[in-house]
C-alpha cells in the first residue's frame, strides 16, 4: 500500500511540472516581455 501512495504522489507532481512547462510555453512572450521590463525599469531607477 504504501509503496502504491508514493507512487501516485510521483505522478501528481510530473503532472503539475508538464502543466507549469506548458503554462510557461504558452505564455512564454509576456513572461520574457514581463522580466525585460522589470529589470529595464530597475536598472534605470536611481537607488
Amino acid at each position: 500500500m504504501l509503496r502504491n501512495k508514493r507512487g501516485m504522489e510521483m505522478v501528481q507532481v510530473a503532472i503539475l511540472v508538464a502543466i507549469a512547462i506548458a503554462v510557461g510555453l504558452i505564455f512564454k512572450n509576456e513572461i520574457t516581455e514581463f522580466v525585460n521590463t522589470t529589470f529595464g525599469n530597475l536598472n534605470g531607477g536611481d537607488f
